[in-house]
C-alpha cells in the first residue's frame, strides 16, 4: 500500500483540526496589559525581523510548504516575525502599498488562501510558538504559531489542563481557533472557542495604520465584537492573531483550574469491516444504525456524553470501512459502553468483522497523528449534519465509494460525532452558528500526480453534488443539514456552476451572522488587506 493509502485510516484526526516540534515549558513572550496596546517587543533574544525576497534561498523553505499540493504562491515579500511590533511594521508596510496579506500559522488551509499568487506579503508567525500563563490576568496566553501538538504538551505538563482542540498535532493554533475548533474532547468540553477569553490582534486603519489591540470577552463595543468575530469567524479576515488568550467562562482558583482538565487516559475501541464482506443492504444497515444510535446519544446528558466517535468510509478499492471510538478510562462503566455500541452496529451489520480495544495515556493520544506527505493533493467538502443520512442519501455514499479503480484508494468520507457540550453553548455566543448538529461530514479525494486532478475533482464532486441533490448540490440549511464548517473551506460553494442552490456560501459558513461579521470586517480591517475567495468583506 503507497504511503498516501495508509493515511487514510488517521485522517479522522487529522481533520478533527485544522509544523513544528514540541518545546520545553514556557517561552519568552511577556504578558502585555489589559486593553488596547500599542507594539510590543518580545526583547533582544527574539527572532527577527527577517524580511525575505524571491533571490534569498530561505525564501523557497517558506513559500513551498502549504498543505496542499494543489498550490503554490509567489509572494513579492515574506516577514519571518517573532514578535508582535515586528507584526506591526509588516502590516504597516503593505498597507502602504495595498498589498494583500496572507498569514501563515501552521499552514494546513485546504485552498489557496495564503498559497495564492495574488498574494503579495506572507506574513509567517510559525516561529512565534510560546505557550505561557500570566497570573496577573489569570489566562493562558498562546502564540498563534505555536501547533497543536505543543500546546497539549505545554499545558498539560506545566499545569495539568489542556484545550479540547483538534487531533493533528501539526495544525497550527493561527487558524485552528479561528474558525472554532472542535476534537475528541469537545463533547465534553465545547470548542475552543469557548474557552477564549482574548486575542491580541493586529489591525489597520483607513489611513494603513497598524496598532496591536487586545479584545476580550469582558470588552465592551467594537473590541468585544472584534473578540467575537475571532470566536469561529475563520481565518484571514481581520487582522493578524499574535496570541490567543484562554481561560474557561467563570473559571475560579489557580491556574490549573482554568482550562479543562483532559482524562489521564483514554479507553479506545475499533471496529472494521472489509468491503468485500458487505453487499449493498449490509452497508445500508451499518450506516442506518451508527447514524441512529448516535442520533439518541448527542446530548450532554446522555451517558455517552463524554464519548468522541468517529466513523470512516474508505473507497472500496482501499477495503475497509472502520468506526472509532474512545472514552475517559476511568469512567466507571467505560469497557460497557463501548462495548455496548460494539454490539449493536456489529450486530446490525451482520458481517465479518475486526474489533480491538486499548487503553493510551492521553497525552500519547493526542500527539500520535500522522505526518502529512509534502506535495499530496487533496480536496475536501464539507457538511454538518443535523440528522443521520437518509436511505438515499446512503446509498448514494455506497455506489460512489464503490465507483472507479485504484486511483481512488485515497478516497474516502469521514463522519465525526459533535453535539455534547458543542450544542449546549448558544449560536449566537459565539461567532460559529452551527450548535445543533449531530455529525460533521468531510467528503475528500486525495492523490499525487497532477495528471490526475480532474479525476479526482470530478469524482469528489460528484459525490457531494448527488448526497446534496435535493438542496441544489450543496448543504442547506434546513432540517436535515446546518451548512459548511468555516475551517474545511471549499471555493467550490462560491461557484454557481456547482451551487445551483441559490444560497450564499455566507449562509452555508455563517448562516444569519453574516451582516455582524461584516460591520466588524468595516471597522477593524477597512482597506481589506486580509482577504480570500470565501473571506468576509467590508459592506458594498
Amino acid at each position: 500500500m503507497s504511503a498516501l493509502a495508509r493515511l487514510t485510516r488517521r485522517r479522522l484526526l487529522e481533520l478533527s483540526a485544522l509544523s513544528g516540534g514540541i518545546a520545553l515549558l514556557g517561552g519568552p513572550a511577556a504578558a502585555s496589559p489589559s486593553g488596547t496596546t500599542g507594539p510590543q517587543s518580545l526583547g533582544p533574544q527574539s527572532l527577527g525581523p527577517v524580511v525575505l525576497e524571491p533571490d534569498d534561498p530561505r525564501y523557497t523553505e517558506l513559500t513551498t510548504r502549504g498543505y496542499n499540493g494543489r498550490f503554490t504562491g509567489s509572494p513579492g515579500v515574506v516577514h519571518l516575525v517573532g514578535s508582535a511590533g515586528q507584526v506591526v511594521r509588516a502590516v504597516e508596510e503593505a498597507a502602504r502599498v495595498r498589498g494583500r496579506v496572507a498569514v501563515r500559522s501552521g499552514g494546513h488551509c485546504f485552498e489557496n488562501f495564503v498559497d495564492d499568487p495574488a498574494v503579495r506579503v506572507l506574513i509567517d508567525v510559525s516561529e512565534m510558538t510560546a505557550v505561557t500563563y500570566d497570573p496577573d490576568r489569570r489566562v493562558f496566553a498562546v502564540e498563534a504559531g505555536a501547533t497543536l501538538g505543543r500546546v497539549y504538551r505545554t499545558l498539560y505538563l506545566g499545569w495539568g489542563v489542556t484545550l479540547p482542540g483538534g487531533g493533528c498535532p501539526t495544525v497550527g493554533v493561527g487558524g485552528h481557533v479561528a474558525g472554532g475548533g472542535y476534537g475528541a474532547l469537545s463533547r465534553r468540553y465545547g470548542l475552543v472557542v469557548d474557552h477564549l477569553h482574548g486575542v491580541e490582534v493586529v489591525v489597520t486603519d483607513r489611513s494603513g495604520r497598524a496598532r496591536l489591540v487586545t479584545a476580550t470577552r469582558d470588552s465592551t463595543g467594537v473590541e468585544r465584537e472584534l473578540w467575537w468575530a475571532h470566536t469561529g469567524g475563520g481565518g484571514g479576515n481581520f487582522g493578524v492573531v499574535t496570541r490567543y488568550l484562554f481561560r474557561t467562562p467563570g473559571a475560579t482558583g489557580g491556574p490549573g483550574d482554568l482550562l479543562p482538565r483532559p482524562p489521564g487516559a483514554v479507553r479506545s475501541l475499533s471496529l472494521g469491516w472489509q468491503w468485500h464482506d458487505l453487499d449493498r443492504a449490509a452497508f445500508a444497515r451499518l450506516l442506518r444504525a451508527h447514524g441512529d444510535w448516535h442520533h439518541r446519544r448527542v446530548g450532554s446528558n446522555s451517558s455517552y456524553g463524554e464519548l468522541s466517535s468517529g466513523l470512516t468510509l474508505g473507497h472500496r478499492t482501499n477495503g475497509k470501512i472502520t468506526v472509532d471510538a474512545a472514552i475517559d478510562a476511568s469512567h466507571p462503566r467505560a469497557a460497557e459502553l463501548l462495548n455496548a455500541l460494539a454490539v449493536e452496529l456489529t450486530g446490525a451489520a451482520g458481517a465479518p468483522h475486526t474489533s480491538s480495544t486499548a487503553t493510551t495515556p492521553w497525552l500519547k493520544s493526542v500527539l500520535g497523528g500522522v505526518q502529512w506527505p509534502g506535495g499530496a493533493r487533496f480536496k475536501s467538502k464539507s457538511t454538518l449534519l443535523r440528522k443521520p443520512w437518509n436511505d438515499r442519501q446512503v446509498g448514494v455514499l455506497h455506489d460512489h465509494l464503490s465507483r472507479g479503480g485504484p486511483e481512488f484508494a485515497t478516497a474516502a468520507v469521514y463522519l465525526t460525532f459533535l453535539g455534547g457540550r458543542v450544542n449546549d453553548v448558544p449560536a449566537e455566543a459565539t461567532a460559529m452558528p452551527h450548535r445543533d448538529c449531530l455529525f460533521s461530514a468531510v467528503h475528500e479525494a486525495l492523490w499525487g500526480e497532477e495528471e490526475q486532478t480532474e479525476r479526482q475533482l470530478a469524482w469528489v464532486r460528484g459525490l457531494y453534488r448527488e448526497l446534496h441533490a435535493d438542496t441544489g448540490g450543496v448543504p442547506v440549511p434546513n432540517e436535515a443539514n446546518s451548512g459548511a464548517y468555516v475551517n474545511y473551506p471549499d471555493t467550490d460553494l462560491a461557484d454557481p456552476r456547482l451551487n445551483t442552490s441559490g444560497v450564499s456560501w455566507r449562509t452555508l459558513y455563517h448562516r444569519g451572522q453574516g451582516d455582524r461579521l461584516r460591520r466588524v470586517k468595516e471597522r477593524w480591517d477597512p482597506l481589506d488587506l486580509f482577504r480570500h475567495a470565501l473571506s468576509v468583506r467590508p459592506p458594498g
